[in-house]
């Protein structure tokens, strides 16, 4: 196992493959490991593996492009970029504007991939959130954790229903019970990173120096 992380970390840091790439390089490895370790080449059992692994892949893919579309709408209709701009607009204490872009961003998450709601709503809140004097580190550290809130809640939660798809005997239910103590960890790292912004701060400002915040 430990060859499979040196081979994915050769591939991706050496510019051999880009992160996406770098996955599949992954899988392959575990196949390759999976044959040489616990003598599965037999063609029953591997067609086993293809045909489940192909079902959850393609449970996966329909529940991307169903959340996909769902964003394309809502860029379209410009719903995600008025709520981020009104947001913006407000004319209140720097805290309260932070507590607000977070309840933003959680609710957003729930509907929303997380590359879509960066695309969407990054560009008008970066630039509201260092002129009044946030770390735009700190903030990208706090839209991580939103976003990572956002894989394992419903509706879409897309880590919930990949769990549920690798262990079927296990209801959605009780994998949404199991995720709660995650989310309420990534709720309180939110908080500290308010209280205790060197958290995400400390180690680039000491690489690269103090972002520009104003």
């Amino acid at each position: 196992f430990l060859a499979i992380i040196v081979g994915i970390l050769y591939v991706l840091y050496g510019g051999v493959a880009t992160p996406s790439e770098a996955a599949g390089v992954g899988a392959l490895f575990c196949l390759v490991l999976v044959v040489a370790i616990y003598r599965m080449w037999q063609p029953g059992r591997m067609w086993n593996i293809f045909r489940d692994s192909t079902r959850e892949s393609v449970m996966i893919m329909m529940i991307i492009a169903a959340s996909e579309l769902f964003s394309y709408m809502m860029s379209s209709l410009y719903v995600t970029q008025e709520i981020a701009q009104g947001i913006a607009a407000l004319d209140i204490n720097r805290w309260l504007l932070m507590a607000l872009i977070n309840l933003f961003l959680l609710v957003a998450g729930m509907f929303l991939p997380p590359v879509a709601i960066i695309l969407m709503s990054a560009p008008i809140l970066l630039p509201i959130v260092t002129q009044v004097g946030f770390d735009p580190y700190w903030f990208a550290v706090i839209l991580t954790l939103n976003m990572e809130i956002g894989l394992i809640t419903p509706p879409v939660g897309l880590n919930l229903f990949v769990i549920n798809g690798i262990t079927p005997d296990i209801r959605l239910p009780v994998i949404l019970r199991g995720a709660l103590p995650f989310v309420m960890l990534l709720l309180l790292g939110i908080v500290l990173l308010c209280f205790f912004p060197e958290i995400a701060t400390a180690l680039p400002d000491a690489l690269m120096g103090p972002a520009e915040s104003q």
